[in-house]
């Protein structure tokens, strides 16, 4: 609906500090986890913010992912209109059968059996990237040196993209990830983006090598779906893990009881990770909108009705995990939902819990003295990006 409603307000954005959501959040937990949410383009929808709520949500097939049908909690560029219905391809703003036709074609690419296997690659990379820090000596901006090249060059490896083009699509996919860009700007990024993927596709079907996108090329998929479900993959496929490796050590360099934990017993790293994801949940918000009219812990979503669920306040949910608001590695791992849940829970998530796995530990073992280089007030966050995270995180330790 769209219409003006007393009780709405916009999403809550101010954070207290680096780490933790929006005070507002814990507040409509509490009191309201079912609250009406008003929109940028005027829609009146509803925030769903307690952990139980939006599980529930999440499974429902009554809520749909449908571009063309759900309003975004943030203000976008002109972007999003021209991707509404979502074009063949961008499986992850369709419901069923579509969805279902195109992540069955791409589940067997992300199964952990494979996942793992590239554990020995990460290594190598992120090895890599460590060697080329020390080389250079301190100070060194994290996220340039080390939190997004690695798991760029690994998706870059995994589609079958020439490493040569790495900068080139980090530096397009940024500009896409902007809540404060021109449309003209983010047009302009989407269609350089779009147009590399689809020359790349030309390519693979000319030419298959041992990669995922050329053995997508055998599926029954036009140049246009594979040109989508690779642009999809790609900045998917970087941008979260990369988010999470700076803003993780970030927040691991702010509570040294956490990393006396990890530095300890780097065997501690899957949990550590977990806690990292719940902890910090990089991915804001989801969305969905009703088909039909849902009752919702006493209140009715109409047919229409936009529905974000607000993942940070999911994750820090007290009814579901103990002390929610403390970093604690030794935390029993699962639950979280920051990768999703339902039938739209993140395909790269395996990926990308191998690449923090061995990120972390391998950092933190390689510079035991590892530290900011300004005070923590000082590191620019990312409040004005879809994915939240460190513009830059400035580091230093002392050399051998």
């Amino acid at each position: 609906m769209t219409s003006t409603d007393p009780e709405a307000a916009p999403l809550p954005a101010v954070r207290p500090n680096p780490f933790d959501p929006p005070e507002d959040l814990a507040e409509l937990r509490e009191n309201s986890p079912v609250s009406r949410l008003a929109y940028p383009d005027g829609h009146i929808g509803w925030l769903v913010t307690s952990h139980a709520l939006v599980r529930a949500v999440l499974a429902d097939p009554r809520f749909s992912a449908r571009a063309d049908l759900n309003h975004s909690p943030v203000l976008q560029s002109g972007l999003a209109a021209q991707l509404r219905p979502a074009p063949p391809g961008i499986f992850t703003r369709m419901d069923p059968p579509d969805h279902t036709r195109y992540r069955h074609l791409l589940t067997g690419q992300f199964t952990v059996r494979r996942m793992r296997a590239l554990t020995s690659r990460i290594e190598e990379i992120t090895a890599e990237h460590l060697d080329a820090m020390e080389r250079q000596g301190p100070p060194v901006d994290l996220v340039e040196a080390f939190a997004m090249p690695i798991p760029a060059l690994v998706i870059c490896e995994l589609l079958g993209v020439p490493a040569g083009d790495r900068e080139s699509f980090q530096r397009q996919s940024a500009a896409m990830m902007r809540l404060d860009v021109s449309p003209e700007e983010m047009v302009a990024a989407y269609t350089a983006m779009h147009e590399f993927m689809r020359g790349l596709v030309a390519a693979k079907r000319a030419r298959p090598g041992d990669d995922m996108l050329s053995g997508l090329t055998s599926a029954d998929l036009t140049d246009e779906e594979l040109t989508n479900i690779g642009f999809v993959l790609l900045g998917a496929g970087f941008e979260t893990t990369g988010n999470m490796l700076a803003l993780g050590t970030f927040a691991l360099l702010t509570h040294p009881g956490a990393l006396a934990v990890l530095r300890e017993d780097p065997g501690r790293a899957d949990q550590a990770v977990e806690e990292l994801l719940r902890y910090l949940s990089v991915i804001p918000a989801s969305n969905r909108t009703a088909l039909e009219d849902v009752e919702l812990d006493g209140h009715v979503i109409r047919a229409g009705e936009t529905v974000t669920v607000s993942i940070p306040a999911a994750n820090r949910d007290p009814r579901h995990f103990a002390d929610p608001d403390t970093l604690d590695l030794l935390r029993p791992t699962g639950g979280h939902v920051a990768f999703g849940h339902g039938i739209h829970q993140c395909l790269g998530q395996q990926l990308a819990r191998v690449e923090m796995r061995v990120g972390y530990p391998a950092l933190f073992g390689r510079f035991p003295t590892l530290r900011l280089a300004v005070a923590p007030e000082d590191v620019p966050l990312r409040t004005d990006m879809l994915i939240y995270g460190v513009h830059r995180l400035p580091v230093t330790w002392d050399r051998a």
